[in-house]
């Protein structure tokens, strides 16, 4: 007996972001805003936020090229 194709509605659809860009997210993010707390220490708080949320977007680059290339942690 043929299989019958699952439905548009019936297929199993992945619209979560995986753990591996979460992981890359919080790290480069928080390494980011250490580094600048360390390195800019002078400067006013919200550059250190700044640092901290440009590391994040970085992380979030990288970890959905880390999921492309190598594939999820789990």
């Amino acid at each position: 007996m043929p299989k019958k194709k699952a439905r548009k509605s019936e297929r199993k659809v992945h619209k979560e972001t995986p753990l591996v860009v979460w992981l890359w997210t919080l790290g480069l993010g928080f390494l980011g805003y250490v580094i600048a707390e360390i390195a800019l220490d002078v400067y006013p708080h919200p550059v250190h936020w700044a640092s901290g949320a440009g590391g994040a977007v970085f992380g979030f680059l990288v970890g959905w090229l880390w999921y492309k290339w190598k594939g999820d942690v789990i």
